[in-house]
């Protein structure tokens, strides 16, 4: 015997038609209860019982066709001779033999037992009836015979029928794996593409591409040329397309505040949108590409608290986007982010070099400039005094040591301006002993330097919840906004002070009573302008994730607010409030 792996369907047809045939010959059995002729089918019945078993845990005789066939014929034989033949209760026993034929071997099985059986009738009415009994043996022997054309006939006719479905069956497994195959080769591209390139526009453009791909993997049959589909991001607070198929020119430039219909819904749920009437939308039926769509599926491009834009999807066919492409299109979505998010990382890098660059030649160009008008000059001054002394020494040397005096008083004034340049350039008092003495030791340098009054005001307690990093940076903003204060407000007073405003949120705030200034006017024509302060103010902020707020006006004096966060969340609800 041999196990199979799965279990053969003609076993169970010729299985169940012997129970239906043994439970149809037994209603024979109620007038004869006690004849040793009835052994035959008792045995049949538990060999149809052990066939049972053997289906059910899949094992299979050697030549199991044959065996069963000729086991039929065998007991079929016995049960029709030794029940009396043509007037005994089982004339009919020879159907068993030809059904299990029929089911294993059609119509050439059918006809070869029912052949067998018709011998064995026509050999009973030879031997066991009367003369002349010959006849009716023939009549039986012939309908046989045509009970075996007949079985063998509908085996055939049912047997083709079931093949011809597991073909079809066949066929369409094959087909749904040659489709998932295609899905997950177009899957296995776009994620290649996507992380092979930093690119933004390669990365919308493959979006596209192969979202489509993917939607639409058997391209004989299911292929859609009407699907429209589009990749806006955000640029400021306005949704832009960036990438398109079957957009118009004029849907190209449109722009989306993002804040109704189905765009704003995705975005402020950060879950994708299912429509039906994407043409009646407040803002997407501005779309001329979408006017001839029903429905469309909205993805919202996001990572934690960032939203980039939306993927947008839109097909004429009310029922296209069914649970399989909605799934697909989550996936393209979730990698869709990864590369954009990559994209844009790398692309801030590339940013940052270049600002870092700037920065450091705006650093040089102001070293340049504050040695220039400052100790360069006061150098200068100097050489010139004791020049004035070396001739004053013949002609008026009682005025000598005035002179002399004025170049010691020039010369000291020259030491503090730069040492106060080596101290903005690198505070060791800052890394040595915090933020709240590197703020008191720039007032005190300033004051002595400049003559400018700066006054510092710092809770303690809030310097230990403060990384040195992070200090660093707050003092370059203090130390940026009050040398602003000094070269340009003309104030009197400079007060610097650090405060709590709320729960993990600290603020920063460096004010004077000088002449203030217009601010929008200045923002509006700064990059005209030949310093960098509020840049370096704006950029700096950025660094401590906090928020730059500057509050002057003209004869007012000047209010510059750092808003510094904490933690994530005081970030989050610092950000959301902006």
């Amino acid at each position: 015997m041999r196990k199979f792996d799965s279990p053969y369907i003609a076993d169970w047809f010729a299985i169940s038609l012997r129970w239906l045939a043994l439970f149809s010959l037994g209603f024979g059995l109620i007038q004869k209860t006690e004849s040793i002729s009835l052994l035959p089918l008792f045995a049949l019945v538990l060999w149809n019982l052990c066939m049972s078993v053997m289906a059910g845990l899949n094992i299979r005789l050697s030549y199991h066709r044959q065996v069963a066939i000729g086991v039929d014929l065998l007991f079929a034989a016995l049960l029709f001779w030794l029940q009396g033949g043509f007037s005994g209760s089982f004339i009919g026993v020879g159907i068993l033999p030809i059904i299990t034929g029929a089911i294993y071997f059609e119509v050439l099985g059918s006809l070869l037992a029912a052949s067998v059986m018709a011998v064995i009738q026509l050999l009973f009415a030879y031997f066991q009836m009367p003369a002349g009994s010959l006849t009716l043996g023939g009549i039986v022997a012939a309908i046989t015979l045509g009970l075996g054309l007949i079985f063998g006939f509908l085996s055939n006719r049912m047997i083709n029928s079931l093949r011809y479905k597991r073909e079809i069956r066949q066929v369409s497994e094959q087909k749904k794996r040659r489709i998932e195959n295609e899905r997950l080769r177009a899957i296995y591209e776009l994620t290649s593409t996507l992380t092979a390139t930093l690119s933004y526009r390669r990365v919308l453009e493959s979006a596209l591409d192969l979202s489509v791909r993917a939607l639409n993997p058997d391209v004989e049959e299911d292929y859609n040329d009407q699907l429209v589909s589009a990749v806006l991001l955000f640029g400021g607070n306005e949704l832009t397309v960036k990438s398109a198929r079957r957009f118009t020119s004029a849907d190209q430039r449109l722009v989306f505040e993002g804040a109704e219909g189905i765009l704003g819904t995705a975005i402020r749920e950060g879950e994708p949108v299912l429509t039906q009437n994407v043409g009646y939308d407040p803002e997407l039926g501005r779309v001329i590409a979408l006017r001839s769509c029903t429905a469309s599926y909205c993805l919202p491009l996001r990572t934690g608290f960032t939203v980039y834009g939306v993927l947008l999807f839109a097909d004429p066919d009310p029922d296209y986007f069914t649970q399989e492409r909605r799934e697909m299109l989550h996936l393209i979505g979730r990698q869709a982010v990864i590369a954009i998010q990559n994209a844009r990382l790398y692309q801030d890098l590339v940013e940052e070099k270049e600002r870092m660059v700037e920065v450091q030649e705006e650093a040089r160009k102001k070293l340049a400039r504050d040695l220039h008008d400052g100790p360069t000059q006061s150098v200068s001054a100097i050489a010139m005094r004791i020049n004035l002394v070396r001739m004053m020494l013949t002609r008026a040397p009682e005025k000598v040591e005035d002179e002399l005096l004025r170049v010691e008083d020039l010369a000291r004034r020259t030491t503090k301006e730069i040492r106060h340049m080596l101290f903005t350039l690198r505070p060791l008092v800052l890394e040595s002993q915090g933020l709240r003495a590197a703020l008191e030791s720039m007032a005190e340098k300033m004051t002595e330097t400049f003559g400018q009054s700066v006054e510092v005001e710092v809770d303690e307690k809030l310097i230990e919840q403060l990384e040195m990093g992070k200090q660093g940076v707050i003092f370059f903003i203090a130390e940026e906004a009050v040398n602003n204060a000094r070269k340009h407000a003309k104030a009197n007073q400079i007060n610097v002070r650090l405060r709590a405003l709320e729960h993990s949120l600290i603020v920063l705030e460096i004010k004077d009573n000088g002449v203030g200034f217009d601010v929008k006017a200045v923002n509006k024509h700064y990059e005209k302008r030949g310093s960098l302060g509020m840049v370096n103010l704006t950029e700096r902020t950025e660094l401590i994730n906090g928020l730059l707020h500057i509050d002057s006006a003209p004869g007012k004096g000047t209010n510059v607010q750092v808003f510094i966060p904490l933690t994530e969340d005081a970030a989050d609800r610092l950000h959301r409030a902006k």
